[in-house]
């Protein structure tokens, strides 16, 4: 088992490098049979600049820290698995004003400020149950993401190039999403789409109209009293992606400057560099195996998904090994069981943390995603919306009950009009998911499905806070 992680006078892990993950075991690790290919993409990778900078990072430590202790709500969406196609203007701007749309709802209902962090910009590898799939009767190695192979049958093969191409696909949705921001995509005196035709029930309709009236009589009285500043403008919004493939994720590692430190006591630690987020997947968090080495030793927060097979002794030593210092907000419990275990699981792995050294300290998420997907007639696989928002709203009502915060949700969703999960107030049945399904992984929420998730979320802590919802 790992033993917990200490630290250094200068902010380092001593018995760690970038490269110590090696020693131990790993799961969803790809085996390249060109060995060189891979070493030059490596040495590339480590010539190239950092995607993200350490002050960036820093910053949503700070705001991570804010949610931690109640002060704040975590939004964090964006597809499955980006596939380098999804580099595009229209694809960034779509999901850069959904998640805007999604924030301002949900600042309505629970009136605290809310940190945004997109699965885009690097969220390129997917873990896979089996190495091979059936495809039109032959087997082929499976899909693994675009960062590894490509999803065309005849494009299976292990591919090192890849991961500079991940690289620079990453950096240009970035650079294109900060240009997008800076230049006023995410401008609150621009009206925003708040289109509820797809509404059909007449009282969610009400309560999403009344919704939407208030934040444009907000935005219309700060226009009208000069309360504009450069907040008004614009947004943070920061990245995030599973840091499944480690042969990407240790070249981009870098020994940084600490921008905290005093000028007289400089510090240095070491960073990710390829986004400013990154979680342990579900199939990855082992505590003696590569992944949650690696992790231990660098600055970024951090996050871990906790599933129906996480036993809820992990959790502690996950976090003593993780989190050694007990840094508000370095942490984020992800949590995904499903809409019919949420209320067996989540209340023992809530009180294994909440009774023990590490009360309020971490940030607790629900992924109502994950834990609900279904195939439906032709194998096509599926979410329910009334299974994501049940385990949604189980969740909030448990954490409630057992006295701590619900500080976010991690969503699965597109800018896009796909049909791809079931329900939510478009009615969208079986025979519609083949009107517009083009996930390539795992099937993702609408710009509709999504926004109304957030009216339901908003609608939840307006009735807490006001006893009547008005």
């Amino acid at each position: 088992m790992t033993t917990q992680t200490t630290t250094t006078s200068n902010g380092q892990v001593p018995d760690w490098t970038p490269d110590s993950w090696r020693s131990k075991p790993i799961k969803q690790c790809p085996e390249y049979p060109d060995k060189a290919a891979l070493a030059k993409a490596v040495s590339e990778l480590k010539r190239l600049p950092p995607i993200v900078h350490p002050r960036e990072i820093i910053e949503l430590k700070q705001h991570l820290r804010d949610v931690a202790q109640g002060k704040a709500f975590l939004l964090q969406g964006g597809d499955c698995a980006e596939l380098f196609d999804y580099c595009e203007q229209n694809a960034i701007e779509s999901k850069i004003k959904l998640l805007l749309q999604m924030s301002l709802v949900l600042l309505w209902g629970a009136n605290k400020r809310v940190v945004r962090i997109g699965r885009m910009a690097g969220q390129y590898a997917k873990p896979r149950s089996s190495p091979m799939e059936t495809i039109d009767g032959r087997q082929v190695p499976s899909f693994r993401g675009d960062i590894l192979n490509g999803y065309h049958p005849d494009e299976r093969e292990l591919d090192p190039d890849r991961l500079v191409k991940a690289y620079y696909h990453s950096s240009a949705t970035l650079n294109y999403a900060r240009a997008a921001i800076s230049s006023g995509i995410a401008d609150l005196s621009r009206p925003l789409d708040w289109s509820l035709g797809h509404v059909r029930d007449p009282v969610l309709k009400a309560k999403y109209e009344k919704a939407v009236d208030f934040l444009k009589d907000m935005r219309d009285f700060l226009h009208t009293i000069g309360a504009e500043n450069e907040k008004f403008h614009t947004v943070d919004l920061f990245t995030s992606h599973e840091g499944l493939l480690l042969e990407y994720e240790q070249p981009l590692t870098r020994l940084l400057d600490d921008p905290t430190a005093p000028p007289s006591a400089p510090r240095k630690e070491y960073y990710n560099t390829s986004a400013h987020f990154l979680w342990i997947g579900d199939r990855t968090r082992q505590l003696d195996h590569a992944h949650v080495e690696y992790f231990r030793g660098i600055a970024n927060p951090l996050g871990v998904k906790v599933g129906p097979s996480t036993p809820a002794s992990d959790l502690l030593a996950l976090l003593r090994t993780l989190n050694p210092a007990r840094e508000p907000g370095k942490i984020t419990l992800i949590t995904r069981y499903g809409a019919d275990k949420v209320a067996s699981l989540l209340p023992a792995h809530i009180r294994t943390v909440e009774d023990s050294e590490y009360a309020g300290t971490v940030v607790w998420q629900c992924d109502p995603m994950h834990g609900n997907t279904q195939s439906v007639g032709g194998g096509i696989k599926t979410r329910r919306f009334s299974d994501i928002f049940s385990e949604l709203q189980q969740t909030l009502r448990i954490h409630k009950e057992q006295g701590s915060y619900l500080g976010g949700v991690h969503l699965e969703l597109t800018g896009d009009p796909v049909t791809e999960c079931l329900g939510g107030s478009e009615g969208l049945a079986e025979d519609d998911l083949s009107t517009n399904y083009t996930s390539f992984c795992d099937p993702r929420l609408n710009e509709k499905q999504a926004l109304e998730l957030a009216f339901l979320i908003a609608d939840h802590y307006r009735t807490e806070r006001n006893g009547n919802g008005n």
